[in-house]
């Protein structure tokens, strides 16, 4: 009776739930998210820079028959959120974007609402920098759920427009293969520096977030050993990614220094495509979360964060999965404009959790780890110490009587989440690793 009454719910409320979180602002979350989800302190301020990486080989335009490929100046656009001070007529900025559409149709555009207001003055403080980087034929518009709900808690964040081929075209692969890395190294070197003569940042505390083929590029530039004879490297025509591999002569232009936290989201770079190896991940030194839903069928999710959650054994890490997810668990809900085939809601939603929900989690975790491992937060160590792995097995006596709506403690008797609410806190495994172990 209990499941047929909560499956007419879901029914009944769904596509309400669905358009709200459409129409909001994706950083804002609704009251069932965790403590930590909510938005911080600060007015959001957002803007535009335009870098140049000079004399970067174009992978796409490789002649076989020389053996070469051309340089060019490489243009990056980066977004830039960040805490700021604003007045109370400034209206809030929004993000446009197109994906690729299910061909032969053209790219399907969206729109997002945000709260930053574009060009705001920033709020002066030294903040920690975090580099975003996007998955394969994505955009940062489509994880604002994370940049302005990081940027109101104090920090800076950088997320890279890498300007993919089409992901529908398979002959543009290599292209993010080689530049994912050293995109991330260069924008984060770049912005250490500049951002730090701003006095906006504290370039001594940065971190790094990827999603998907993102979350390759993040763990190869926070330190992962690309392996010279894995099939990346392979892929990637005239040996052009080796000098970048283990043991290459250009390795650390693809390393991020000063880093002191990697988040890889549906990560890819296992299976088939082996970028590091078996070894190639244990190069890694920064306190690492990763994300995931154990049914990624795109990236895969044994192969992929669970194996790499077992192989990263130099790092203090942390493994999130939700149950019965996919890929799709590191974009925005689904934009009203993306709700009308299949194929375009498919890049954004999930077919089982609820993307406000899946977003509200992420937000949670990422904040407590960022504060912990990024401002020394140590009080944040308790929401990543979770009292069971297992989310489900979590107990909230009856006799409690704390209000409804009240966040768990997480001592006490009381086994649910610490940050979480009473029945909501199911679907969810959190295992972590010390540095020198294995995977639990």
């Amino acid at each position: 009776m209990r499941q047929a009454r909560t499956l007419l719910l879901a029914v009944v409320f769904l596509p309400a739930t669905l358009l709200r979180a459409a129409d909001a602002p994706p950083s804002r979350f609704g009251p069932d998210a965790p403590e930590l989800a909510r938005l911080g302190e600060f007015a959001v301020g957002v803007r535009t820079l335009h870098l140049v990486e000079h004399a970067q080989a174009d992978v796409l335009a490789f002649d076989p028959a020389h053996g070469t490929a051309p340089l060019h100046d490489r243009q990056l656009t980066v977004d830039l959120w960040y805490p700021a001070r604003t007045r109370g007529g400034d209206a809030p900025a929004s993000y446009t974007a197109a994906f690729p559409a299910e061909p032969p149709a053209p790219p399907a555009s969206f729109t997002v609402p945000g709260i930053a207001v574009r060009d705001a003055k920033p709020a002066g403080g030294d903040y920690p920098l975090v580099v975003v980087s996007h998955g394969y034929s994505n955009d940062p518009a489509a994880m604002t759920w994370l940049t302005e709900n990081l940027a109101s808690k104090g920090y800076v964040i950088a997320a890279i427009r890498h300007e993919d081929p089409s992901i529908n075209d398979a002959s543009g692969f290599p292209e993010p293969l080689l530049r994912r890395p050293l995109d991330i190294a260069f924008v984060a070197k770049t912005l250490q520096a500049s951002l730090a003569a701003e006095h906006l940042i504290d370039p001594a505390r940065t971190a790094l977030v990827g999603y998907s083929i993102g979350g390759y590029g993040v763990l190869t530039a926070g330190g992962a050993s690309l392996d010279p004879n894995g099939n990346a490297a392979k892929f990637v025509p005239g040996q052009l990614l080796l000098p970048y591999t283990a043991g290459g002569a250009r390795r650390d232009d693809a390393r991020v220094v000063n880093l002191r936290a990697i988040v890889a989201i549906s990560p890819a770079g296992g299976g088939a495509l082996a970028a590091w190896g078996t070894q190639g991940l244990r190069t890694i030194q920064a306190p690492l979360l990763l994300i995931a839903g154990n049914q990624d069928h795109t990236v895969d999710y044994q192969t992929g964060a669970r194996a790499f959650f077992a192989q990263t054994v130099g790092a203090h890490r942390y493994l999130l999965t939700f149950k019965e997810a996919g890929h799709s668990i590191g974009l925005n809900p689904a934009p009203e404009a993306m709700r009308q085939h299949l194929w375009d809601q498919d890049w954004f939603e999930d077919p089982v959790w609820s993307k406000s929900r899946v977003n509200a989690i992420n937000a949670h975790f990422i904040t407590a780890f960022l504060d912990l491992y990024l401002k020394d937060d140590l009080s944040r160590a308790a929401y990543l110490d979770v009292p069971i792995p297992d989310s489900d097995a979590g107990v909230w006596p009856a006799a409690d009587t704390a209000p409804y709506a009240a966040y768990s403690p997480g001592t006490g008797g009381i086994t649910v989440w610490k940050g979480f609410q009473r029945k909501h806190a199911q679907g969810l495994e959190l295992l972590q690793a010390q540095p020198g172990l294995g995977a639990p």
